[in-house]
């Protein structure tokens, strides 16, 4: 077998395996929901929403993969954070300390108050260049999912463009990574996913973390869209092999690929999750795994 075959058979696998895997887990933890209650007051649910009830005395009500929802007049003392969800404050709910949404929004009726901070991150619901969760009928969310989708590629392209015209030897380098070692860059991706989800749990639960949480998801969303520009380069260097074809004209048409996949319903998105984790794994891998490889266009 040729080594360009093996890379891309390697490459392939990583795909694969990396879907399969991401399916599997949304999986186990929507049909889990799994709690976890430290001292009674601390509830971080996977994969469902988190509801407070009014006979309930909660200090941290955190969801991830779901909804925090604080029923009437129920007082949470310290923090409510979602993540890919709302936060739901009903008539005379009360939050005490920050509120924090990452990928959804925050919502208060009537009487609803927030004593502390309160911020959302990707507010439409979005991780990457997708659209990952569905609040709408199929036809309207696929409208909707579609005009976020060109809207994101359009801004990630100029800014790849600007990149390449300061600075071209980086996306390069990602690029570089991901043709040379993709398994070790969807390892890393895996696991600084995880590391990132485990690190917001930490900083929920910790009065000193709590306003790092908006700086965390801002330093992600910029890794991971830095890591799948590279990705879209290198699938213009695959695209476009013949050496007379600019770097930007190779960016552009990986750009253009991306795009095109994202405008396939379900299958798009789940494609672009594993471009994104790859891409995020590559720039790890490039500046914390000590990985370097030769770079030439």
């Amino acid at each position: 077998m040729k080594r360009s075959t093996l890379k891309q058979f390697f490459f392939l696998l990583v795909l694969a395996l990396s879907a399969i895997f991401f399916s599997v887990f949304f999986s186990i933890t929507a049909l889990a929901q799994a709690d976890i209650n430290i001292n009674n007051t601390n509830i971080i649910r996977f994969g469902n929403d988190v509801i407070v009830a009014p006979n309930q005395s909660v200090k941290n009500a955190i969801a991830i993969g779901g909804t925090v929802r604080i029923q009437q007049g129920t007082q949470v003392t310290n923090t409510a954070i979602a993540i890919d969800g709302d936060v739901i404050l009903e008539k005379g709910a009360r939050v005490d300390g920050d509120v924090y949404v990452v990928g959804g929004k925050i919502i208060t009726e009537e009487g609803a108050t927030i004593d502390g901070a309160s911020g959302t991150i990707l507010e439409n619901g979005r991780w990457g260049m997708y659209g990952f969760r569905k609040r709408r009928g199929f036809i309207s969310s696929y409208l909707f999912n579609t005009a976020f989708h060109l809207l994101n590629i359009l801004i990630s392209t100029i800014v790849g463009v600007l990149i390449i015209l300061w600075r071209p030897n980086f996306l390069l380098n990602l690029a570089a990574t991901v043709s040379h070692y993709p398994i070790q860059s969807g390892l890393w991706g895996l696991g600084g996913l995880f590391a990132v989800i485990v690190l917001i749990i930490v900083l929920a639960i910790s009065l000193i973390g709590i306003p790092l949480l908006p700086l965390v998801a801002l330093v992600f969303m910029i890794t991971v869209l830095l890591g799948t520009l590279g990705v879209a380069l290198w699938l213009g260097q695959r695209t476009l092999t013949t050496r007379e074809r600019s770097l930007i004209q190779k960016f552009l048409i990986g750009m253009l690929i991306l795009s095109l996949i994202g405008l396939i319903p379900v299958l798009g998105n789940l494609v672009l999750l594993v471009v994104n984790i790859l891409g995020f794994g590559a720039l790890l891998a490039w500046w914390f795994g000590n990985i370097r490889v030769q770079t030439g266009d």
